[in-house]
This record gives C-alpha cells, structure tokens and sequence, in this order.
C-alpha cells in the first residue's frame, strides 16, 4: 500500500507545532506520531513524506525516523535542509527524491510538492486521466482541499488526518468524492 504524509516536524520543539495539534511538548507530539504511523504502515508499505521531517535536533530526528516502518520516499520541504538530508540519506529504508515527484495510480495522476502548486489551468474539459492533482504539505492545513479553479490541491498534512498517514485509496475516493460534490465532472473521452 502507499501512503502519504507530510510535517512530521520531529524533536521542533516550539509550541506552534505541536500545541494546534493537542500536545504539551514535543516529547509526547512525536510519540503519538510514530504510534500512529506504525498502527497503519507495514514493513512492506511505501510512505511519501511530503516535507519537513524534523528541525532543531537531528540525532533526535533521526532516532524517530528510525522507528517508523515502511519503505520511506522524502520529497524535501523548506527545513529539510542539505545537512537534514545528509544525515537522512544514511537512514534505512529511506530514498530522497528532490522537490517534486510525479505518481500514477489507477486513473489518477498526482503531483507530490511540499509547497501547494497549481496543475491545470481552467480545464474542466479535458478528459480525467489527463489531470493532474496536487498532494502537498507545508501550510498545515485542517481543511484537506484547496481548490483554486487551476487544479485540486489536496493536503496530507498531519493536521487534517489524524497525525496519522493517509492511503492512496482513501487520496483517490475523498478527490473523486470532492470533485462530484463540487460539480467537477470531466469528459470521459479517451
């Protein structure tokens, strides 16, 4: 199975990040973030993290990374900084892919940034399997959609799912059910 995430934020240790999201300190934030993780990721499981791993303290970082399972595929965020990634590269089941990574699944195409980017320009009019839908972090939105009438952008923040990663199938039914809530209906021709 694949899963998204994004803004793990391990051992950032300021009370903008883990207050909003119903903690004390940082300490019990990133306890509850590895446990929800490991309650729904396998070892066998791929895990897109959509930015922002962790800050301040790297050998912290690291020891909260190390305890998440699946197979865990990085698209950098604005503290992933070189020296994060460095240290990131050496982990285990850890591949760093850049700034952006474009996903196929089923019908669906998907543009994985950290930062929320426009995809379409006004066209409604072209058939489905020709979008593309943004999945992003960065802005730790609570509302899991943006729609900028240039293409859906969809967050996987920890803020809107729980603290826990989301799965491509439950991606694909909430934008397939967004789309027909809002009267987005695509051309089916081929």
């Amino acid at each position: 199975m694949i899963y998204f995430t994004s803004d793990t934020h391990f051992g950032h240790n300021r009370d903008f990040i883990f207050k909003p999201r119903g903690f004390e300190d940082i300490e019990s934030h990133d306890r509850t973030i590895i446990d929800n993780w490991n309650s729904v990721v396998t070892d066998e499981d791929t895990v897109y993290v959509i930015g922002d791993v962790m800050l301040k303290d790297n050998e912290h970082g690291v020891k909260c990374w190390n305890q998440l399972k699946g197979n865990k595929k990085i698209i950098r965020g604005n503290h992933d900084s070189n020296p994060r990634v460095e240290v990131l590269k050496e982990c285990p089941n850890t591949e760093i892919i850049g700034y952006g990574e474009m996903l196929d699944y089923k019908d669906h195409h998907f543009f994985l940034s950290h930062y929320p980017s426009l995809t379409a320009n006004y066209d409604d009019n072209h058939p489905k399997k020709k979008h593309i839908y943004n999945i992003c972090g960065h802005i730790h939105a609570t509302d899991r959609f943006c729609d900028m009438d240039k293409g859906v952008i969809y967050h996987v923040d920890l803020d809107c799912h729980n603290l826990t990663p989301v799965s491509i199938d439950e991606v694909v039914s909430d934008i397939d059910g967004w789309l027909k809530e809002h009267g987005r209906t695509f051309i089916t021709r081929t």
